[in-house]
């Protein structure tokens, strides 16, 4: 049986798309994960798809920005916050599944030049991943609402910046 995680955001438009696309890689056969925005923009970030291929070597082409709406009679495990808006406005969900709060700045907030933005990507996709990662590595009996807590206070990665070497 695997576990269903919906990952929360804004706009579904590239941290909860990067974080649903990485835990459906890694977590195959344990987790199933989706991803929704409290107010969609109806379009992921090209660069979301671009660090998800570049970076994880993953074809999210098919990703589509989508409404928690469209999830509100779904019943989920875990209910996973990545940006501080969607943990504000997030509604109560059925069969009151565990829910936790991974904060991860808003990468499409970065202004500059393709490879500042390119960067931004990378350290939150880094950051993103990492989380993934740890929740991966927990035991099924210890996947509980403060261990998901946990991982979200984790330190964000830090990735030398080789690009601008």
């Amino acid at each position: 049986m695997s576990h269903r995680v919906l990952f929360l955001c804004t706009g579904n438009s590239a941290r909860s798309i990067i974080a649903e696309y990485l835990l459906n890689l890694r977590g195959k056969g344990r987790f199933e994960a989706f991803s929704a925005g409290s107010n969609p923009t109806g379009v992921v970030n090209p660069l979301a798809l671009w660090v998800l291929d570049a970076r994880y070597g993953i074809d999210a082409r098919g990703a589509r920005s989508k409404s928690w709406v469209d999830f509100k009679d779904d019943s989920f495990d875990f209910i996973i916050t990545v940006c501080d808006n969607a943990r504000e406005a997030c509604p109560v969900w059925l069969g009151h599944p565990i829910v936790a709060h991974w904060s991860s700045p808003d990468p499409a907030a970065c202004h500059g030049t393709e490879e500042q933005k390119k960067w931004a990507f990378v350290q939150v996709a880094a950051q993103i991943a990492g989380r993934i990662d740890l929740l991966c590595g927990l035991p099924d009996a210890s996947i509980s609402e403060p261990n998901l807590q946990r991982i979200g206070d984790q330190a964000p990665a830090v990735i030398p910046d080789t690009a601008a070497s």
